[in-house]
Formats: C-alpha cells, structure tokens, sequence
C-alpha cells in the first residue's frame, strides 16, 4: 500500500532562502527554518508529519499483533551486574514491563532486597530515568543523577541508603560527568557547565566545564572549584578518586578523540595543586587503580590495540614508564584490578575473550565462556576474592555469573528466563571483502532451516563510528524479528574499535566513505549468497548510525528495500551548530576547513538527495527532546527527501515526544517504536506476520 491510496500527500515543506557560503561554492538550505523547534511553523509541520506518519502505521494489519508479542516476550526479569560498597550490594532489576529498572540494595547476597532508589515513581509516564549513580565508600550514602525526557541534562541528588530518605543536596546544571566520592564519604567531585541564560546560544551550552568539590550538607554556590580553563572552552574534566583515596585523577578530554590528558591532585594534601602528569593529546590514557605512587593505566600510545603501563609519580617520564601487559593481537576492551589481578577483557574478530594476568603481567589463564558473545563487568577493589559477570549473545538473554578468583570458579547468579528457544535459531560469523578489498566480518542471526532463496527478509544494522565497537548483544526486538522470518545482520564496519585505533580511523574524517562502502558491501553479500534481495533488504542505525543509513541510502537508493536512519546526523555542514554537536569535529573534520568540507559535502546526506530520483521507503525516526542530535537534522532531511522524491515511495518522520537521544527511554516507548519500525517493514518489504 503506498500513500495515494490513503489519499494524503506530505505536509508542506516550504522551502527558504537561506545560503551558505564555503569558498567558492554556494550551499543552498531551504530547510533552515525547521532549525527552530520553537517556531510556530514548524510545530505545524510536525504535527502534520506525525498525522500522517501514524495514519500510515495504524493501517498496518501487523502492527497491533507485533506489539502484542514484543510486549509478551519483554516480560522477564532482568538484572544488572551486582556490585559492593561498605558491607552493603547493589543492583538494578525490572520486574519486566517497569517503563525504568529499579536499584535494589542489601546486606547480604542472600538478604531480602530493598528497594533504594524507584525512577518509576518520579514521573507518571516513565520519562525520569536515573542517569548515573554513585556510592559513597562505606556504602550509606548515594549521589545519582536524574534525566528528564532523555535529556543529556542532569540533576544531582542524594539519598541515605539505610533511611531511603534524600538530604538536601542539589546539583544542577550537570552533563557528561559522574560523581565520585572522596574516602571519608563527606563530599564528592563532578563537572558541570554554567547555567545558560537568554542570551545563551544553543551551540555554546556545552563549552567551559570546570570540576567541582561538593561538600555534603553546604549549598551548590559552596562549591569548591578545583580546575577549569577558561583558555580552554572545548576541555572537559571527569575526576575519578583512587580506590585506595590519596589522588584525584583528573581525565581531560576534548570533543570525541581518542586522546585525552592525565592531571592529579594529591588529596592528603588539602592544599596540593592539580598537577600535570600527561599533558600532550597524543593517545588515550584510562586510569585503572595505583599501589602508591605507582598509576597503572591502559593506552593505546604506541599500541593502537591498547596495553597496560605503568608510571611512578616520583620518574614520570616517559622512558620510566613500565609495560605490564603488551600489546595483543586481540583489541583489549577493559581492564579491572580485583584479588591483585588484572582481568583484561579482550575483543577477538568483535567477539569477547577474557584473560587474567598477575599483578607483574604473567598470564595465569584464560576464562572459559559459555559461547560467543560479549562480556561485560569484572568490578571490585584489590582485596576482593569475588567479582561478578555478564554474559549475553544474539541467543543467549543476559546472565549473571558470580566469580572466584581464587578457587576459579563459576556460578551462575542470576539467569533470565525468556519465552524462546535458543535451539530454534542459528548464529553464525562470516567475512567479505569491502570495496578496496579490506576483510569484514560480519554477524549473521536466523531461524534454523533458513531457505537461501534469496528472497528473506533482511534487516542490516550498523554504526561504524567514534571507536564504538558492535558485539553480540541479545535483543527482544531482533528476536521477535527472526521469529518473523527475518535475518538480522550486523557488519563490524570500519570507524568502530573491533580492531583497535587503526580500525577507528580507518573509518574517520577523510576516511568516512569507507564506512559506508563497508556498509554496502555487506549489503552485496548478503544479497549475492541469497539470504535476500534489493527489495528485501531494509538497512537501520541510529545516531552516527542514522548518518550512516542516510549516507548510504543517497549513494545507493536502488540497493536497499527500506531504510531507518534513527536520530542520525544527517546535515554535516551544521552538525557542530547545536549543543554537543562542535565535539564530533575530531570524527568527522571541520566544516569550515576546506580540505575537511570536500569530504562532508561529498557524503552529507541531506546535501546529496537527488530531485526526481525514486528513494526505497524510509522512516526517519526522532525524538522532539534530543539535545544530542538535535532533531533538525532529521527535520530537513525528511522534507528533502520527500520534495525529492518520484514514485509511491513513503517517506515517513516518527517524531517521539518528551523523549531524547535513547537513554533512559521508558519500556512502553522502546516497544511501541519496535512495533512501528517492524509494521512498517511488513508492508513495505512485503511480507506477513
């Protein structure tokens, strides 16, 4: 069913006048005026754009029955990775359909949980989530953070766990930061901006942050400053107390690169000075723990699959520095100190592997997994003898394992139980080459008994950016979608950190295009080995992932059956004119340097639609509160898009409302999202459920 036989046709889109100018070269945008989420006009158009986006979605016979089974298999239990503070554990659980998990804590493993902190109290609709928290060291107080409707904004509070009650602390004003408690559980440290006023521009809220002390009981204006740089706007601060409480580790970031600097402050010293131990962005540096004034930190300086350093405080040079655990040929992931043993979380072709080294970098094993799939965890401090586990894959729901690390053993804590069967689907890992002939591997989910035939229906999912790596992930979403008869597919595309540094800027800046060759090309294969074809296939990402479907979905309209470019960036000329949106600069270049504008204005996906040119059916989706992507991006695109397009091909914007970037999404949403994503690839890629 295509839109003339609903009778309705797309909203109007009047375009402006508005130009740019990048030397010689004039860049229209006639969509500029959707910029403002304010203006009347274009509350008006999303208005009409949603009318006649779920017009469209409640005429699909499939919708309601896809929901119902999304919505029945969801509810199961489902846990968090326990940890431990003081005498006391903590955890997340949802009982199921709760739109936010609770925290729970307790006394005992085996004591009655409390409920300590329930986000779905805060708010009617599910829309407060917790956006982090943090337990003081004897584990009776907790700072956590709280997000409204997804925002990247959050406010600080704290609550006395024994009580449940909340003290008057307030913290306002905070983005990008966590807090962390110093060793006599009084205060604790985060970073935040100033508090924008009316003459503040949208693109300068997220300039100068400055790191703060927060004494408990004393008002925000009490805060201590500890560093700032007002020489510095782009600088940002995440300060991290040592487990053992003398130093405050002071991480210095800028934008999204992969190198950061390492200051510290001595903090048995009240009047020490932040000191600086790294000073040049030249790799990245991440703090594990310290034995006196030795600080052991992971780097991919001189190692782009990342190793494990040492640097004593009293010889900091750089030829001081003592290598632990070399570089691998597998990508290293994390590394924990717990039982005075490093365990290193390994990626192997995007697969995890897990190795326990001593305190001197002698291997004394390797963990033995369940299967394939990723691994996550592995907290505590030195002294402990336990420590907890995840393990999730495409089959496998997340399970809980408790482990010794004395006695090496392995227990299970806590396992799910989902109504499916892993016996009824199939996994399997394959490798292809890209367009310039690079090896990729790839991810591929079914139903057992799958008939090549060429004519499945296929869902490619892909990031392929900011060092982020895709790993085997079990998802209720996808596996509603096998049971539908679909494949899931999941390419490790060139920009992510499957294979270290190397891999990441093999897919940045001048590099991007082979991010979405890459991406292509694993849309080839899986059409040229019959799995399926060009009207079969629906190609989804969100956010640098949402970029990536809207670039390949311009470059190659006749290769997809559908595309779902979710709350992505998608106008490379302005992406750095909003919020955050100046720190992905070190990703994708400057717009205002001419070498690094060729390069956008050759991919930006809104400047490459083509009028009269016929587009697969697209559903872009946003959310009207998303102060990462600001939704604008998707605004101009779709009203491009749909000016553009010839043929009956829809062209559909889902516009969420009182909803962000992802985070914190409530349960209701996130199914009702799946639903309209599925129902809308049931019809256009012709197939039933």
């Amino acid at each position: 069913m295509n839109l003339t036989q609903f009778n309705l046709s797309y909203p109007q889109s009047p375009p402006g006048h508005a130009i740019d100018s990048y030397g010689d070269i004039q860049v229209k945008d006639p969509y500029r005026w959707l910029e403002d989420p304010n203006s009347e006009a274009t509350k008006a158009w999303i208005a009409a754009q949603n009318k006649l986006t779920f017009s469209y979605l409640e005429s699909i016979p499939s919708r309601e029955k896809i929901k119902n089974r999304i919505t029945k298999i969801w509810n199961y239990e489902k846990y968090n990775i326990p940890f431990q503070k003081g005498k006391r554990y903590f955890y997340f659980k949802n009982d199921g359909l709760q739109n936010q998990s609770v925290l729970y804590t307790l006394t005992s493993l085996e004591a009655e949980p409390k409920v300590l902190i329930d986000p779905n109290k805060l708010s009617e609709d599910g829309t407060v989530s917790l956006s982090g928290i943090s337990v003081s060291e004897d584990g009776n107080l907790i700072a956590y953070g709280i997000s409204r409707s997804g925002s990247d904004w959050q406010e600080w509070k704290v609550r006395d766990v024994e009580t449940g009650k909340d003290l008057a602390d307030r913290i306002e004003w905070v983005k990008f930061s966590r807090a962390s408690w110093t060793k006599d559980n009084r205060g604790f440290f985060y970073s935040r901006y100033d508090e924008p006023n009316e003459s503040t521009k949208l693109e300068d809220t997220n300039f100068y942050q400055k790191l703060y002390y927060h004494s408990l009981g004393t008002p925000q204006s009490e805060d201590v400053l500890i560093y700032d740089r007002q020489d510095k706007k782009e600088w940002g601060f995440s300060g991290k107390v040592s487990d053992d409480g003398s130093y405050l580790i002071i991480s210095v970031w800028r934008g999204t690169e992969s190198k950061n600097l390492i200051f510290y402050k001595d903090l048995r010293d009240r009047n020490s000075q932040v000191r600086e131990l790294i000073s040049e962005f030249e790799a990245y540096y991440s703090f594990i723990d310290n034995e006196g004034d030795t600080f052991w930190f992971v780097t991919n300086l001189n190692a782009p699959k990342d190793r494990l350093i040492a640097i004593d405080l009293k010889n900091p040079e750089g030829e001081n520095w003592q290598e632990i655990i070399p570089e691998a040929e597998e990508t290293i992931q994390t590394v924990s100190l717990v039982n005075n043993k490093f365990i290193v979380n390994y990626l192997k072709d995007a697969r995890s592997l897990i190795k326990i080294f001593s305190i001197d970098g002698a291997l004394i094993r390797e963990l033995e997994l369940p299967g394939i799939g990723s691994v996550g965890g592995f907290n505590g401090k030195r002294s402990d003898k336990e420590t907890f586990y995840s393990f999730t894959s495409f089959t496998a729901p997340n399970t809980i394992y408790k482990y010794n690390l004395e006695t090496n053993q392995n227990e299970i804590f806590r396992q799910p139980k989902v109504d499916f069967n892993p016996e009824n689907y199939e996994v399997k890992q394959i490798f292809y080459n890209s367009k310039d002939g690079t090896k990729i591997p790839m991810f591929i989910t079914h139903k057992k008994g799958l008939k090549l035939d060429g004519n499945n229906p296929t869902l490619l999912y892909g990031y392929g950016g900011f060092n982020v790596s895709l790993t085997p992930n079990f998802s209720i979403a996808n596996l509603v979608w096998m049971e539908m008869g679909g494949v899931y597919a999941v390419p490790n595309i060139r920009g992510g950190g499957e294979y270290g540094e190397a891999w990441h800027q093999a897919g940045m800046k001048h590099n991007k295009q082979n991010v979405f060759d890459d991406f292509i090309a694993a849309a080839e294969w899986l059409i040229k080995n019959n799995y399926t074809n060009n009207k079969k296939i629906a190609i989804f990402g969100g956010s640098n992932g949402g970029l990536l479907v809207g670039a390949c979905l311009t470059q190659r309209p006749e290769l997809f059956g559908a595309a779902l470019p979710a709350v992505g960036v998608l106008d490379m000329l302005r992406f750095d004119k909003f919020t955050i949106g100046w720190a992905w600069r070190s990703e994708y270049g400057d717009p205002a340097n001419p070498e690094d504008f060729k390069t956008l204005y050759a991919y930006s996906p809104l400047h490459n639609i083509q009028p009269g040119t016929s587009y697969p059916p697209t559903l872009v989706i946003t959310a009207d509160t998303d102060d990462r992507v600001v939704p604008a991006h998707s605004f101009k695109f779709t009203a491009a898009l749909q000016a553009a397009q010839a043929g009956n091909n829809p062209i559909l914007i889902r516009i969420d409302t009182k909803a962000g970037h992802g985070a914190g999404t409530p349960t209701d949403k996130i199914i009702e999202a799946v639903a309209d994503r599925f129902a809308f690839l049931t019809r256009v890629l012709d197939f039933n459920y």
